[in-house]
């Protein structure tokens, strides 16, 4: 499967915002956006001039990146939620929040969703009491995340619970730091998502 293997901060200079990928790095001085606030690249000072399609293709870009998914795996989502009942925008940022991946990242048992992604293919993780190593899974209202027991003293997943103290979990999330659990209480909703995300221009891009 293909991955990208290049330093993950050129993504959010790319952007031109914070994407949070690295975790607790994007929160101190060492942040790529906060050490260099502008494009990557030969040309990345210049004045960068945008058509109506490079805008809605850059929003694209940066929540493809958000969540960490490669461009079929975002076209596969994207179709998917034109196929729903709704607004399309909508349901597609509700159909990456139930990522276990991202529930994973929202609950504190990782710092990015990288790191969650790669915690589920090694097979920490319980859903519903049952082995889950597929990051994609997309959960339902009731399910319940558990650590495994053998992976309780895991680095990772014990320093991220620790540097969860003092930040907020989403409402739609219940989290018991103690039992190393989290529960999916409802089904997030767009009010839920506070990342500045324009969700309709990706489904003019893709209207196309």
């Amino acid at each position: 499967m293909a991955r990208y293997n290049d330093a993950v901060c050129r993504m959010c200079r790319r952007e031109g915002m914070k994407l949070f990928l690295k975790g607790d790095r994007c929160f101190t001085p060492k942040c790529g956006v906060e050490r260099r606030s502008y494009p990557p690249g030969q040309h990345g000072q210049g004045r960068a001039r945008f058509s109506d399609f490079g805008v809605q293709l850059r929003e694209k870009q940066k929540v493809k990146r958000m969540y960490g998914l490669l461009e079929k795996q975002f076209a596969r989502t994207m179709k998917r939620a034109t196929r729903m009942k709704g607004r399309a925008g909508e349901n597609l940022l509700v159909l990456l929040e139930r990522r276990l991946d991202n529930v994973i990242y929202r609950m504190g048992f990782s710092t990015s969703r990288a790191e969650a992604r790669q915690l589920v293919r090694h097979g920490h993780f319980l859903v519903n009491g049952r082995k889950a190593s597929i990051p994609s899974i997309a959960l339902r209202e009731g399910a319940v995340v558990s650590v495994r027991e053998t992976s309780r003293k895991v680095a990772r997943i014990a320093g991220a619970l620790e540097a969860l103290e003092g930040k907020s979990v989403p409402q739609w999330i219940d989290i018991d730091k103690d039992n190393f659990t989290g529960k999916v209480k409802t089904l997030p909703v767009r009010e839920d998502i506070t990342m500045p995300i324009q969700e309709q221009l990706i489904v003019e891009l893709y209207s196309k």
